[in-house]
């Protein structure tokens, strides 16, 4: 089931996350997405269509944000979702984005209303004993990475919590993951023939490169900012193209993670990349120097290592398994459309 619909979750997680360092905003070429199916590499700069417009939320919240099937939704409930989420983020919600983000809350908190509803409905039991064993595991994980006391205890109080709300949620979710799972287990198996009309019809994702970039990112967003950084990533192509290490260079000269690897990106397929840099990569030859290409994250010099075309055989367990994914994750969006559907749901703001 989906995270953010699991309130208790969003808790759990919040509070794990409090140690550890957050990943600051990466070039194109450092990120790499969990969904791809071929071979690792860094996400595309895909064009979303325009969003609709978001029902603007007013300045006073109502006690009871909502009603799903008759019962009401706190506004308590709603804040301390609100809450978690901006410990979560490090950062109270933008103001600009307090209508798109409080509807996104809203939602999440219906749902999550609605499924707990439907479970009841179809009698799924959770023992005492189930509920207190998946209970104490969760919260002595949480002790573990809180060992205070005082600490801990400060940390459930930030987030609007208590340890019997806790206990309560974690009770609700593991009702909600076995109708999910019920309802989930008739899925079709993928068979070799999905597999291989993927393979077929998606012949840009198995067929990859290898090459290293060095990225030189202007100094300011002014127009001299941007000419320096673009004469500086000439002068870099010209020296590659002088026999000058590019390994070397890249260490020297990228403002990319990869430097630390001379520039290395590995093997990544076509559209992995953002469009500007995708295309030029795939139009070198193996050892061949490219001219500056420009993206949103600066100014790239691109030197081609190999090309790689990733034989069915290899990619077959890759595809099979984001096509299951894929199949869970349809199946499980149009079985919460279901039950959202046919529940009463009343918006109160």
């Amino acid at each position: 089931m989906n995270r953010s619909i699991f309130l208790s979750l969003i808790v759990v997680s919040s509070i794990a996350a409090g140690s550890a360092c957050r990943k600051g905003a990466t070039s194109a070429a450092e990120e790499k997405p969990a969904t791809a199916p071929a071979a690792e590499a860094a996400p595309a700069a895909t064009s979303a269509p325009a969003p609709e417009p978001v029902k603007p939320v007013p300045a006073t919240i109502p006690p009871v944000v909502a009603k799903v099937n008759g019962q009401g939704i706190p506004k308590a409930d709603f804040d301390r979702m609100v809450t978690q989420m901006e410990m979560q983020a490090g950062q109270a919600v933008p103001a600009e984005r307090r209508d798109e983000i409080y509807r996104a809350v809203l939602d999440q908190i219906v749902t999550y209303t609605a499924l707990v509803h439907e479970a009841r409905a179809r009698g799924i039991k959770v023992s005492d004993a189930e509920a207190k064993q998946a209970s104490d595991a969760k919260i002595a994980e949480l002790r573990q990475q809180i060992p205070d006391e005082k600490a801990f205890n400060k940390a459930l109080a930030d987030r609007g919590m208590t340890l019997t709300r806790l206990r309560t949620d974690i009770r609700n979710d593991i009702a909600i993951t076995k109708m999910m799972e019920a309802e989930l287990s008739g899925a079709s198996a993928v068979t070799d023939a999905d597999v291989n009309e993927f393979y077929t019809k998606n012949p840009d994702e198995f067929q990859g490169v290898r090459a290293s970039h060095i990225l030189i990112r202007p100094a300011g967003f002014d127009e001299e900012s941007k000419k320096k950084a673009r004469a500086t990533a000439e002068d870099l192509a010209k020296q590659a193209r002088g026999g000058a290490d590019f390994a070397e260079l890249a260490r020297t000269h990228s403002a990319d993670g990869s430097a630390q690897q001379g520039g290395d990106l590995g093997f990544f397929t076509k559209g992995a990349m953002v469009p500007a840099f995708s295309n030029a990569a795939f139009a070198l030859q193996p050892g061949q120097v490219s001219d500056v290409v420009e993206t949103q994250f600066g100014f790239h010099v691109i030197k081609l290592a190999e090309r790689k075309d990733i034989p069915l055989a290899e990619a077959s367990p890759k595809i099979r398994d984001f096509l299951t994914a894929k199949q869970r994750d349809e199946r499980q969006q149009a079985f919460v459309t279901q039950v959202k559907s046919k529940s009463k749901i009343e918006v109160l703001f």
